[in-house]
């Protein structure tokens, strides 16, 4: 499982505004080629906020969760409340292995990674062998944790804690994903969460990991994508 670049950049980028951090995951893949290697960010939200796939409908999302603002992801998926959550995302660059990798290859691949960080925490958790869907139809019910769950994602004591979107695309792959912190009956604070996951990517792929800070460019794309698309509601409510 190890790259064949191992120097990948690391981005913390501490809390942002909702529209700004989808923003900046997109300018991360815009811009990831021209960076010439893998991105791993971590974020936190300034603000309750709840983000949702590209291809769902708003009115569905709108009825499921009370959280607000609801901000429409570059990536696939489900709703994901960001109200207590550990958020990362990650950019390959095109002809990175893991940009060759299959939709589902590269799913399991980044929740074994996060299985193992929660090894080194001493808190023992397992991959969903199959997708579980939720009979609750609560809107309260997307407030805090995760509901129901897809193959793959990581569950504790059968809840799911951990799950991730992507989008592959001639530009790269972004992967999005959150940790719903709350959910987990351990206190963890996230930088050591977040030192973990860093400790299994050098071992486990041999990454070497360089601190990255967005350039003027990255910085002004990603300001530009937060207020003409995602604070615009004719982005949000598209379908």
């Amino acid at each position: 499982m190890r790259s064949n670049d191992s120097t990948w950049l690391l981005l913390q980028s501490g809390p942002g505004a909702p529209a700004l951090n989808m923003a900046l995951d997109e300018a991360l893949l815009e811009s990831v080629s021209r960076l010439g290697r893998p991105v791993l960010r971590f974020y936190g939200w300034t603000e309750p906020a709840a983000t949702f796939g590209y291809f769902q409908k708003f009115s569905g999302v709108e009825r499921a969760t009370l959280l607000r603002p609801l901000i429409r992801r570059p990536t696939g998926g489900g709703i994901v409340p960001h109200d207590a959550d550990w958020t990362y995302s990650l950019a390959f660059p095109p002809g990175h292995e893991w940009h060759s990798l299959k939709a589902e290859e590269s799913y399991h691949r980044v929740h074994k990674w996060i299985q193992s960080a929660f090894t080194k925490l001493n808190v023992t958790t397992e991959l969903a062998l199959r997708s579980q869907k939720s009979a609750i139809r609560n809107p309260q019910s997307a407030v805090g944790c995760f509901v129901g769950y897809e193959k793959f994602d990581v569950l504790w004591h059968g809840k799911k804690i951990a799950g991730a979107a992507q989008r592959r695309n001639k530009l790269g792959l972004l992967i999005q994903g959150s940790v719903q912190s709350r959910c987990i009956g351990i206190s963890i604070a996230p930088p050591d969460w977040q030192k973990a996951m860093c400790n299994v990517g050098r071992v486990e792929f041999g990454v070497a990991w360089l601190d990255f800070a967005p350039d003027a460019a990255l910085r002004e794309r990603a300001e530009f994508l937060a207020k003409q698309k995602y604070s615009q509601p004719g982005h949000n409510h598209k379908r």
